[in-house]
């Protein structure tokens, strides 16, 4: 019994390759098929993934069902990804070719309707992600675009953003030195109303 359990059936070297191989290959896909399906997981994306991990999963273990072997290859996957994430926060240029740049999708309130089409993203998606953020409208926007790691993001027109208790409590300081000043001219007996009047 422990034979099956910790006897790895093919080499360690060839499982290594198997992996490594694997999620380079995913990766590429993905890169290939566009953000759209890493942003917004719809139900046939979501079942797309899982059958996904299914599909690569025998080319990486083979004719393999150890624990042993399970476990190095998913510490060997843990390990090359962490190697790609580190080396991609390090390198710009290999962050553009794995991951792409940001993709404008609207630009001065209006949708640009030929790359919504190019990746399948329809509006009433991009129209929750504009609620969300505090806005009615793609009018309501000078920007939103699709982010290399699959994020929307979407910037307010300046006149359309909510204010944050930061610029309430500004304004509050404000209004607060003013009302001292004004109450400092009028127990001086100057009162702005009148200036330059005789009293």
């Amino acid at each position: 019994m422990w034979q099956h359990i910790m006897v790895t059936g093919i080499p360690l070297t060839e499982k290594a390759v198997r992996t490594v191989a694997v999620y380079l290959a995913v990766v590429i896909l993905l890169r290939v098929i566009g953000k759209r399906d890493i942003a917004q997981l719809n139900t046939f994306d979501l079942v797309v993934m899982l059958l996904l991990s299914n599909v690569v999963q025998n080319a990486i273990i083979g004719p393999d069902n150890s624990v042993s072997g399970a476990v190095f290859g998913a510490a060997v996957l843990l390990a090359v990804n962490a190697a790609v994430v580190r080396a991609v926060a390090r390198r710009p240029w290999l962050a553009r070719v794995l991951e792409g740049r940001p993709i404008v999708l609207a630009h001065d309130g209006a949708y640009e309707d030929g790359t919504l089409r190019r990746l399948a993203l329809p509006r009433a998606d991009l129209d929750v992600a504009i609620k969300r953020q505090g806005g009615d409208r793609v009018e309501d926007t000078c920007l939103v675009t699709l982010e290399p790691g699959g994020a929307l993001l979407v910037r307010l027109r300046p006149e359309e953003e909510s204010a944050s208790a930061g610029d309430v409590a500004e304004i509050n300081a404000r209004l607060d030195r003013i009302e001292h000043h004004l109450a400092r001219l009028v127990a001086g007996g100057t009162d702005p109303r009148h200036r330059g009047e005789p009293r």
